[in-house]
């Protein structure tokens, strides 16, 4: 079996990192919706939105942690690659 990770496997964060995208999108989509009656002059939408706006936040706050979690498995990976290493090389 082979050490090397296959291109298409997931690493460890890329699911947060995809699931913050996606609420940082809907955020991003709810934020548009409820600013665009200050342009228009319409009615402003009710106070629900500004909460959903909010998803921006938390999306980006999310992605952060996916990607805090990637780099941390890969100095785990890159410390164990070492360890090994320096086993390979005392011999």
């Amino acid at each position: 079996m082979s050490d090397k990770t296959q291109a298409n496997s997931a690493a460890p964060g890329d699911g947060l990192v995809r699931a913050g995208a996606i609420v940082f999108f809907v955020g991003a989509v709810a934020t548009l919706v409820t600013v665009a009656p200050l342009f228009l002059g319409t009615t402003p939408f009710p106070t629900y939105m500004f909460g959903l706006s909010m998803l921006m936040g938390v999306g980006f706050a999310v992605a952060g942690a996916g990607v805090l979690r990637s780099a941390a498995a890969g100095r785990r990976r890159a410390r164990a690659a070492g360890a090994v290493s320096g086993q390979l090389s005392e011999q």
